[in-house]
């Protein structure tokens, strides 16, 4: 029943706010792909479509009859000159080159242009977030867009669950707690859909998690009966599988993630509902081991607040300090977090509630709603680290939307 039919995202859905600008690889794509074919009418403007043969024909039908039948991409570069061009497009337009031709809706659907993106290290960041309990919004910063992905399956169980997200390759999974079982939900990029997701080994809430690439690691929170945990699990989206790793040293739960120069971290999080850990983890995937960093987490959470709200950026360690309203920077050498200055005025948490902080490429964003609306619009800070100079946020976006920001995560493919 959580089974959608596929279609691409297309760059134009109705929420842009961008005019549409020349791209170059895009238009040399088109007048390549449509030269053979003359009576063939391509429209990068178009709708998403809900089913693929929408993408042939534009009508429903399934004749293929405006739909170029080449299987070798553009014949007259050859295949490998045309996944060169394509790898440098954004990844907004794979809709509507998926439209081009079967050889091209393969390469983009099946998730071979996204794994050979990734081995050339080519990457595009789009946030998503939910102020809403079966919506998500997602935000590409680069092209500045605002895109609407279908809406989660309905569940009234699931609605009322608390959520936790994470993104990883080109999926997104949300997991809640029902009746003392955890459900997945998996939204793809690829099939613009949402499918259910495969459970962990160990279901849990309260959890810490991260991604590198196609991998993430889960690690802490509690059980379904209430209980800490300190085991761990890492997920390979091209599995599409869980595997148990090597349990941390201490059991924690309202801990957060981050993958910093190539390992994990845990940060902060409580032992049990009163007290507090000030400690951090470090675990390090090539030796899979775990050691403890004394005082990692210092002052960045409390008992009745949210998880530590941290994010990496070109392997520094950031934090929103939510308590004292101030950006701090870990110091890794000597173990210290330093103040930078201050975070933007005019969004509102209830002790770090609300707000999400995250990294975005080479940015940290801050999305929440601002104080003075009550309500009804969220916004969008950023600021691009320099040096250790004070941080100089920017509204790079705003949406007439829920202000309590739910769930977020960003997506790096």
């Amino acid at each position: 029943m959580l089974d959608g039919q596929a279609c691409l995202i297309s760059p134009a859905l109705p929420s842009c706010c961008k005019p549409e600008q020349k791209w170059v690889y895009m238009t040399y794509l088109l007048e390549l792909s449509t030269k053979p074919v003359k009576k063939q009418r391509v429209q990068p403007e178009a709708e998403p479509v809900d089913d693929p043969s929408d993408c042939q024909t534009g009508n429903g039908s399934n004749d293929g009859s405006n739909y170029s039948d080449s299987n070798s991409l553009i014949s007259s570069i050859g295949r490998d000159n045309s996944i060169d061009c394509l790898l440098r497009c954004s990844r907004s337009e794979y809709g509507s080159l998926a439209c081009l031709n079967r050889g091209f809706r393969s390469l983009i659907q099946g998730g071979e242009l996204y794994r050979l993106r990734r081995k050339f290290g080519i990457v595009e960041h789009w946030v998503y977030f939910s102020c809403n309990h079966l919506e998500w919004i997602a935000y590409d910063p680069k092209e500045n867009r605002w895109m609407t992905p279908p809406r989660m399956p309905h569940d009234e169980w699931f609605v009322c669950a608390d959520k936790e997200s994470l993104a990883v390759g080109t999926e997104l999974l949300v997991f809640g707690v029902v009746f003392q079982d955890q459900i997945v939900l998996r939204y793809s990029i690829l099939s613009n859909s949402w499918t259910r997701g495969v459970q962990m080994n160990q279901a849990r809430c309260l959890f810490s998690s991260a991604s590198l690439g196609e991998k993430a690691i889960v690690a802490g929170g509690t059980d379904m009966s209430g209980n800490v945990l300190n085991s761990a699990e890492l997920y390979n989206s091209e599995t599409r599988s869980w595997v148990t790793i090597r349990s941390m040293n201490k059991a924690r739960k309202m801990c957060s993630g981050v993958f910093m120069d190539g390992k994990f971290y845990v940060i902060g999080g409580m032992s049990s509902s009163t007290d507090i850990l000030t400690c951090g983890e470090e675990y390090d995937l090539e030796r899979e081991t775990w050691r403890v960093i004394p005082n990692m987490s210092a002052g960045l959470n409390c008992v009745a607040g949210a998880p530590p709200l941290v994010a990496v950026v070109r392997n520094e360690l950031y934090a929103a300090d939510y308590s004292e309203r101030v950006l701090r920077k870990y110091d890794k050498r000597n173990n210290v977090w330093v103040t930078l200055g201050p975070m933007p005025a005019r969004q509102d948490s209830v002790n770090g509630w609300g707000v999400a902080f995250r990294a975005c490429g080479d940015r940290l964003l801050v999305i929440g709603g601002p104080r003075t609306y009550g309500g009804g619009m969220i916004e969008i800070n950023s600021w691009v680290p320099d040096n250790d100079g004070p941080p100089q946020w920017n509204i790079i976006a705003e949406r007439h939307s829920g202000s309590f920001v739910y769930n977020c995560a960003v997506m790096g493919c």
